[in-house]
């Protein structure tokens, strides 16, 4: 049986790669404020997040989510506008924003590949503005500008890859990103959705040139996909850098909701994959992604926790992770994420997590 202690235990911090700054085990993702999330109750969230320690705050300018041209930049102002009425909060806060990787969405930028220095000061310079500040803790390139395997894709396709300019161009992000820093706005930098490779090419062009390192990796991590686990892990711990865990309830799959009466009954209760069409044809609600989610189910039941309690456990204690990025569209799903906390998974129980891995791999990678 896990041991549960008390749900008010206080959340550790733990090094950001090696940036210099700590940061707390569970960070709260903002990407439902704007969406399913109004300026009022996002506000609220934010002040409980705080309250209950987590002062790590992530977004991007591609928010809110699922991403639509109505909504860009939308969570990011919201956010300026809670930090314009708490002037003494910024302060408290560490706040990360992304810039959109390019091409996948026609209202940023013209859906430009640029991916020139002039486009990250660009792109940096907006996301001050609507975030009302005048600098960020971490920026990340929100996805790779090259052909690789992300957002449900399985597969690298060498034949896709008509030329390096994409690769190439790796080299002129890292010093838009490098010119960021040194020009205040940017205190670190990270990467998100990127591959093994893609790591280490990054942190050779900052050795060979003289550039940033990048200090941490967003990439998802949950029980339906382990794909850090298969080679990201290695690099990671040598290169000491920090994983930042996003999607840890497998964008709502993993928090039970769907496990009676799946996503097309009358009562299925609301959520991201349940509301949005979009949503239903990505990797979180694939048939054996949702099958996983059933069979992880059981596995909480037999030992008493919820499947919140089980996800939110492997993730949160799992020595891959620094921090563990959880988003909550009310109050209560705050609370009860930040309260899982307090889960820990025996070695009993992770051996049964790796066995229905072992028969369901991965199915939301």
């Amino acid at each position: 049986m896990s041991g549960i202690v008390s749900a008010m235990n206080s959340i550790p911090t733990r090094p950001l790669g090696t940036s210099g700054i700590q940061i707390p085990a569970i960070s709260l993702g903002t990407m439902t404020f704007g969406e399913q999330v109004d300026e009022k109750n996002a506000h609220a969230l934010m002040d409980r997040a705080l309250e209950r320690g987590v002062d790590f705050m992530d977004t991007a300018e591609m928010y809110a989510v699922p991403p639509r041209a109505e909504t860009y930049g939308k969570t990011e102002a919201i956010i300026g506008s809670y930090l314009a009425a708490r002037p003494s909060r910024r302060q408290a806060w560490r706040i990360a924003s992304k810039i959109a990787g390019p091409g996948r969405m026609a209202y940023i930028r013209g859906g430009s590949s640029d991916m020139s220095a002039a486009t990250f000061e660009l792109a940096c310079n907006d996301s001050l503005k609507r975030l009302q500040t005048d600098y960020l803790d971490l920026y990340y390139i929100h996805w790779p500008n090259r052909l690789v395997p992300m957002f449900g894709e399985a597969y690298f396709k060498a034949e896709s890859v008509a030329s390096r300019a994409s690769v190439d161009s790796m080299h002129e992000q890292l010093q838009g990103l490098s010119r960021l820093v040194q020009a205040g706005k940017v205190r670190v930098i990270g990467l998100s959705n990127e591959t093994p490779w893609g790591v280490m090419h990054f942190l050779r062009l900052a050795r060979e040139h003289g550039l940033e390192k990048i200090c941490c990796v967003q990439n998802a991590y949950c029980l339906s996909n382990r794909v850090p686990d298969n080679g990201l892990d290695e690099v990671l711990y040598h290169e000491n850098i920090a994983l930042m865990a996003y999607s840890p309830l497998g964008y709502s799959a993993l928090s039970g909701k769907y496990n009676a009466m799946g996503l097309d009954a009358p009562n299925t209760p609301r959520g991201r994959i349940a509301d949005y069409p979009s949503v239903r044809v990505q990797r979180w609600a694939r048939p054996e992604a949702l099958e996983a989610a059933r069979r992880y189910g059981a596995l909480a039941q037999k030992y008493g926790l919820t499947l919140v309690q089980l996800a939110l456990g492997f993730v949160y204690h799992s020595p891959r992770v620094t921090s563990t990025i959880i988003g909550a569209s009310n109050m209560a799903q705050l609370d009860e994420n930040l309260d899982a906390w307090d889960t820990q998974l025996t070695p009993e129980i992770l051996a049964e997590i790796d066995a229905i891995r072992w028969q369901l791999r991965d199915p939301a990678q």
